[in-house]
């Protein structure tokens, strides 16, 4: 005999598992104010057993962005429940546009072009931006892409176009295949992430530097997003996963 519970694992095993998260080194882009990663060993086999220590920033690698991250006295990363970090899974997929202009900021109007394809972007569900930018990981110059006067040209979440999904839409959260929130020509404008702080100012948490979007449907699947509990954190590396239909 079984219950429901072992059913829906049984379900859940017969679909198609997708990783979402890079593997990440001392050498693998990250945002340019932090410092490299360093792995070291502590323990050798020829100790008897093999033990590392790790150093990186919170934000290093596919992370996942609590409210406190940029907003004062919000949830720490051990804040969010559960069953937030579990949610069905929509893919706006920007990937040509964004070849053609790095720069691309997405608007409500591309919100809406997707809709009327798709259906409308259900309230509680996880929003991702594919832009296929993950695919120049880990080059870091190819990642950073800057021009000759030292500009970085990468695409992102226009602000309107967040607060649409948030406000109008109610999703739960948001994630991208980018170092930030915001496009960067947006942040050159704006000298300040207002996309990425509007997003933690809901109360909710991003995730970022995803990969793997152009393996997922539209809509769907749903995203799981694995992450330890450390202390009073502000981010951390996360393993994020889909399950298709």
């Amino acid at each position: 005999m079984t219950n429901e519970l072992l059913q829906a694992i049984q379900l859940l095993k017969s679909k198609e598992w997708v990783d979402l998260t890079h593997t990440f080194g001392p050498n693998s882009p990250h945002f340019f104010m932090f410092d490299d990663a360093k792995f070291e060993t502590v323990f050798s086999h020829d100790d008897g057993f093999l033990a590392q220590q790790f150093t990186f920033p919170g934000q290093y690698g596919t992370h996942i962005d609590p409210p406190i991250h940029f907003v004062r006295d919000t949830r720490y990363l051990e804040d969010l429940e559960l069953k937030e970090l579990v949610l069905p899974l929509i893919v706006i997929d920007k990937s040509k546009e964004a070849e053609i202009n790095n720069d691309l900021t997405l608007s409500v109007q591309d919100i809406l072009d997707f809709e009327a394809e798709y259906g409308e972007i259900e309230a509680g569900t996880f929003v991702a931006l594919r832009t296929d930018w993950s695919k120049r990981w880990p080059d870091k110059e190819a990642f950073s892409n800057k021009d000759a006067d030292g500009s970085n040209h990468i695409p992102g979440w226009g602000l309107e176009a967040l607060q649409f999904l948030f406000n109008a839409r109610k999703v739960s959260a948001i994630g991208h295949e980018t170092f930030d929130t915001d496009s960067a020509a947006d942040f050159r404008k704006n000298g300040k992430l207002d996309g990425e702080y509007f997003v933690l100012e809901q109360d909710t948490y991003q995730i970022e530097l995803m990969t793997n979007l152009d393996k997922l449907p539209p809509k769907g699947a749903a995203i799981f997003n694995i992450v330890p509990k450390p202390e009073k954190a502000s981010g951390f590396p996360v393993r994020s996963f889909a399950i298709l239909p």
